[in-house]
């Protein structure tokens, strides 16, 4: 391919270069005036679907300026949910082998094709927050277990975040991967005391952080120095709390003998389709004998606290006290501006300003309704908000690094990507992505939530936390990934199987014999028109430049043109 040290020498330059576009005064273009409808341009809707989707197409762009943003939230709100448990199934009773890598694949064939795209990159933020990964040795060879936990995010996508919590802490993916799975009531003759992870992870991560909130998400401040939101004894409660649960439907005797509780099989019982591992896609049910239930509990302490001085008394069911430690993180009030702002940061920009995580920190604690918690109208105000809709100017820090994964879903989408078949073999993205879903390498998810890379990010107190997986080796695999599925892996090339995904260029062939064309098509549709004249002027002039003789030559300008914007510095910071 021509010129491949030059594209080479240009994609290395994006960690600088994107890391500079994300600093500087906080300024927004104020040329949208009404966001309460819309879009008013192809770009405003291209911009819209970047956040929401996967990835736009210019067949959804067309519905979406044809609709409007609120039919368009409401036609997603209402389409069914696509499942991966279901899918897996089926290719397990066609007698295909399901591996822990199929479960990317269905990944794939969601994110690519689904319909439902608001509800599945929803169900991806919410992946990267309530975070299972099977890198780990506890869940590892349950594909179909880790599936049905994804599918718990994709139906609760667009429901209530208490009750959320409530199924992620009984799934046993989570309760295998942070150790509340068969956690014990304290026995000092046996030296045993309750596991604390989940303790830890369901308030540092999962609900509340580590230090108290204003409803701005701002820190707050005592003689300077912020406020811890918890302390051990905190920890120490609520891992009393989540004791005493173990697979359903385990056989017990008088009870429960401490034989069945440790060696109770996951398949104790038959499920409608009798299998050796049935209760991984049942809740976790409770053993009295083994919950602390004696002990009173320190929970969260904080104003208009329902438990009088966040203390849980003993003598409660396991059930019970599970119901109200629940209840008390997920009334505090730094659940709201937390969720808002991870949110945020996972679908529209990385430094949100306070009055923007306030806003939407404001539609979770109350949906108009009276309801808390309602993470459909909480992602609403999120891709609705003034910050969202308007487009942050060049010299702002508004927008975000791509990360890698949705940018090989970005092309895949627009290009109409797909196998013969239909699959999707993407089985190992982590190595040359640096990401999969649900295969992170701990529960701190692929990147910190407010990872700020050393230098002038750093320096201006700015967070970019895709930049934590972004490294002079990650940036050259990532392109070398994007190269060939742009120049390699094509629908037409003699070379591919049947089984490889291919993008389809035969539409865009028509556009390489008019560079401004071709360029503008693809500004729209991978820059949603935030291309600097600069860079339009200067891939106008490289595609001009090159041979335009037969169908081979008006491929490889196509070819050259995705593959350069993919890869360039004004590209993968999303603004």
């Amino acid at each position: 391919m021509k010129n491949l040290l030059c594209r080479m020498t240009l994609t290395l330059t994006v960690l600088a270069f994107a890391a500079h576009a994300l600093a500087a005064d906080h300024v927004f273009d104020s040329s949208f005036d009404d966001h309460s409808e819309g879009p008013h341009s192809d770009a405003d809707a291209a911009r819209f679907l970047t956040q929401a989707t996967f990835g736009p197409t210019l067949a959804e762009i067309a519905r979406l300026r044809a609709i409007g943003y609120n039919a368009w939230l409401a036609d997603q709100a209402a389409l069914p949910a696509s499942h991966e448990r279901q899918y897996m199934e089926d290719q397990e009773a066609a007698g295909l082998n399901v591996y822990q890598n199929s479960r990317q694949e269905v990944w794939w064939l969601n994110a690519i094709s689904g319909p439902d795209q608001l509800r599945q990159r929803v169900a991806f933020a919410l992946s990267e927050i309530l975070v299972v990964s099977d890198q780990s040795g506890a869940i590892e060879g349950q594909p179909i277990a880790m599936a049905n936990y994804y599918d718990l995010l994709i139906d609760n996508a667009f429901g209530n975040y208490r009750n959320l919590l409530e199924q992620v802490t009984l799934n046993p993916v989570m309760g295998r991967y942070l150790s509340m799975f068969k956690n014990r009531k304290p026995d000092l003759a046996e030296n045993i005391r309750p596991d604390e992870n989940y303790a830890r992870e369901i308030m540092q991560l999962f609900s509340v952080g580590l230090v108290q909130l204003n409803a701005n998400g701002q820190t707050v401040l005592v003689g300077g120095q912020p406020v811890p939101t918890y302390n051990q004894d905190t920890i120490r409660g609520f891992a009393h709390v989540f004791t005493g649960w173990n697979w359903a439907n385990c056989p017990r005797t008088n009870g429960g003998q401490w034989w069945e509780w440790e060696w109770c099989p996951p398949g104790a019982v038959d499920w409608p389709n009798p299998g050796w591992n049935a209760s991984w896609f049942l809740p976790m049910q409770a053993w009295e004998d083994y919950h602390a239930s004696a002990e009173d509990k320190q929970l969260l302490i904080y104003p208009g606290v329902s438990l009088p001085s966040g203390l849980l008394l003993g003598g409660g069911t396991a059930a019970g006290d599970l119901q109200a430690a629940l209840d008390n993180i997920f009334n505090h009030p730094n659940v709201a501006p937390f969720i808002a702002r991870h949110l945020i940061k996972r679908l529209v920009t990385s430094n949100p300003s306070p009055a923007y995580i306030g806003r939407v920190a404001a539609v979770f604690a109350n949906n108009g309704l009276g309801v808390r918690g309602d993470i459909g109208a909480t992602v609403r105000a999120v891709l609705m908000d003034t910050e969202a809709r308007h487009l942050p100017s060049l010299s702002s820090h508004g927008g975000k690094l791509r990360e890698p994964l949705l940018r090989q879903t970005h092309l895949w989408r627009a290009m109409h990507a797909r196998a013969d078949d239909g699959r999707y073999r993407e089985w190992y993205p982590e190595y040359s992505l640096g990401q999969a879903a649900l295969r992170s390498p701990s529960v701190f998810n692929f990147f910190l939530p407010d990872y700020s890379p050393p230098g002038e990010l750093y320096n201006l107190g700015l967070t970019a936390p895709e930049f934590q997986i972004t490294t002079d080796t990650s940036i050259a695999s990532v392109a070398n990934t994007l190269e060939a599925k742009t120049f390699w892996y094509w629908r037409g090339n003699s070379w591919n199987d049947p089984e490889d995904v291919v993008i389809d260029l035969d539409d865009e062939l028509p556009f390489a014999n008019d560079p401004v064309r071709l360029i503008d098509r693809y500004d729209l549709l991978f820059m949603n028109r935030t291309m600097s004249d600069f860079m339009f002027n200067t891939l106008v002039t490289y595609v001009q430049n090159m041979d335009n003789n037969d169908i081979e030559d008006r491929r490889q300008r196509v070819q050259d043109a995705i593959w350069l914007i993919q890869t360039s510095p004004e590209y993968v910071i999303e603004r």
